[in-house]
């Protein structure tokens, strides 16, 4: 039986050291190896070796050690990533973050918190958690991730919100590419925002 575990923890081991270096890894990355039972001991005895670290409930990554900080925690890409894999979801800005990437808002959300076509939870990272709120597929199933952006942004801010100086800032940020983009993607929208999209393509954009 040792043997057999033996196995298993170097199997493991050496897929992560072969893999990507940055990246985050979830015990379905290695279900070809065995069962999830074994595949979870086995990645929890590497981590009592110290050949891996836990970088949530469910994931890990090849320990880094900085000379003055300590061992580091994964990078947000390689993190959110792992997220989706083990969740068999997808994971996108939310209203808020959109709105600022847009230019739509200067505030800068400060709490961690993603949209998920999961469902919602708290997911350790660290010492820390990150909040995980579900948005409904329909909103974020785009063909231009834009678009997406856009609907999240413009449902954060609110329907009764939105005037001439929201859609003007939007008709300047986005690009030429993006704004024809919108009435394919109009079926994503509510209607509300639907309008808004065929407002901002049938107007050409000004300098």
């Amino acid at each position: 039986m040792k043997k057999h575990a033996d196995s298993i923890d170097a199997a493991i081991l050496a897929r992560i050291l072969s893999g990507e270096k940055d990246r985050v890894w979830a015990p379905a990355d290695f279900l070809d190896l065995g069962s999830r039972a074994a595949v979870d001991k086995a990645l929890s005895r590497n981590c009592c070796a110290h050949h891996l670290r836990r970088a949530g409930r469910g994931l890990y990554h090849v320990p880094v050690v900085d000379p003055l900080l300590g061992v580091l925690g994964p990078d947000t890409g390689p993190f959110h990533d792992a997220i989706t894999r083990r969740d068999n979801s997808r994971i996108f800005s939310t209203g808020a973050h959109a709105a600022n990437a847009l230019g739509l808002t200067d505030q800068v959300p400060m709490r961690p918190m993603l949209l998920t076509t999961g469902r919602s939870r708290s997911v350790s990272r660290g010492k820390g958690h990150l909040l995980l709120r579900h948005v409904s597929p329909r909103f974020v199933s785009t063909r231009n991730p834009t678009s997406a952006l856009v609907i999240l942004a413009l449902r954060w801010i609110g329907k009764r919100f939105v005037d001439d100086d929201i859609i003007a800032r939007l008709r300047r940020n986005l690009s030429p590419a993006d704004i024809a983009a919108l009435p394919a993607d109009s079926a994503c929208a509510p209607a509300w925002i639907a309008d808004i999209f065929r407002q901002l393509s049938n107007q050409p954009k000004t300098a």
